[in-house]
């Protein structure tokens, strides 16, 4: 998983602790190498966090792994996560609440997905959003649950 164009670093933490959950490979944080370790509860210590200075540099290391990169942002376009079949090598990228994804990653990608939702808010807490996405992953590939 990669987080990447965050202004605000505190669900960073969220995410590394998730990816932690969930075993992940790697946290990928793409730009400002800082930041607040605190909501990662300690499992930073355990968990590979890799950084990289900036998207393209990011975009190639993704590349030359052979892996898919897909942004997970409710834009103009995405596709449904929920009927999405996602890969079993693959890199998630999550963008801060608000801006969301960066537009240079979202061109990059190979696709860019949305995360269903029925009530009146747009968007849910980043942190939120990556923990749905990796436990969708998760489904799919430990459960072998398959979309329809």
């Amino acid at each position: 998983v990669a987080v990447e164009n965050w202004e605000h670093d505190f669900n960073i933490g969220s995410v590394v602790r998730t990816a932690n959950a969930f075993l992940a490979r790697e946290v990928h944080i793409v730009g400002r190498r800082r930041w607040n370790r605190r909501g990662a509860m300690v499992t930073d210590r355990y968990q590979h966090v890799r950084h990289h200075p900036s998207v393209p540099e990011f975009l190639e290391w993704a590349r030359s792994e052979g892996l898919p990169v897909l942004a997970i942002d409710n834009v103009p376009g995405s596709v449904l996560l929920e009927t999405f079949d996602l890969p079993k090598k693959c890199v998630l990228v999550f963008g801060q609440e608000g801006p969301g994804v960066s537009p240079e990653v979202i061109e990059a990608a190979d696709a860019v997905l949305a995360i269903e939702q029925f009530g009146s808010t747009r968007s849910i807490n980043a942190g939120a959003a990556a923990a749905v996405a990796m436990h969708a992953w998760i489904r799919r590939h430990v459960f072998q649950q398959r979309v329809n």
